[in-house]
């Protein structure tokens, strides 16, 4: 049993997941010049990156991971799809995402689950939670047939489920501190020691909620599997 992980840059790995899921994983690195599969493993994680997700001529290999994120929601793999993922998600199957009218949405913030995460396979006893936000694009229309799971301010389209086994994140379970903390040096932010300080400082309420989460994950992918 093997899980497909599409990584778009080295900055942005599987953090936490790696550990959290206890799974074995195929990494797919299409910035070095790995070849993006027409079929997932036993479970789907695309993660997340810089680019836009219309932006093909930036990362030539977003259209195959279109195709990859349809093919498996068509034949039901298990898919965790992370803030770009989660947007090349939407794009495949039907959504909409642009830039985001209120521009980046940075460090800790709260997150809030809607009515349908009380019976949601991973989402279930989440009310409201911090998250690593980082982003500056955003899910402006879900997919037809999309369960939402979690909103926020300013921007509302912040987890949802498609079909039984997809689900898509607009922020990053993923992301450690020092993850985060690269992520902002990197870009220079303006205020990034005290975003860095915050997100350090949620450390242990962001892997209360998501360890669950992606332990909930990896079940799904057991199951499917057997």
């Amino acid at each position: 049993m093997s899980v497909t992980v599409i990584e778009h840059e080295a900055e942005a790995g599987l953090g936490y997941l790696g550990e959290w899921l206890g799974l074995d994983f195929d990494v797919v690195r299409p910035y070095l010049g790995d070849e993006v599969p027409v079929r997932p493993g036993d479970g789907l994680i695309v993660l997340g990156g810089a680019a836009a997700a219309w932006e093909d001529e930036r990362s030539p290999w977003q259209p195959a991971t279109r195709d990859l994120l349809l093919r498996a929601v068509e034949e039901g793999t298990p898919t965790l799809a992370i803030c770009l993922g989660a947007q090349l998600l939407t794009m495949a199957c039907g959504g909409a995402v642009e830039r985001g009218a209120y521009g980046l949405e940075v460090g800790a913030r709260e997150v809030v689950a809607l009515p349908d995460a009380a019976s949601d396979r991973l989402f279930t006893g989440i009310c409201t939670a911090v998250a690593v936000q980082f982003h500056q694009d955003v899910i402006t229309r879900p997919p037809d047939g999309a369960v939402p799971l979690m909103t926020g301010s300013p921007y509302p389209h912040q987890a949802y489920r498609l079909g039984d086994a997809a689900w898509a994140v607009q922020f990053h379970p993923e992301a450690t501190p020092e993850i985060f903390a690269s992520w902002s040096g990197e870009t220079a932010l303006e205020g990034a020691e005290e975003l860095n300080a915050e997100v350090k400082s949620a450390e242990s309420a962001l892997i209360a909620t998501w360890r669950p989460v992606a332990e909930s994950f990896a079940d799904v992918i057991r199951t499917a599997h057997r």
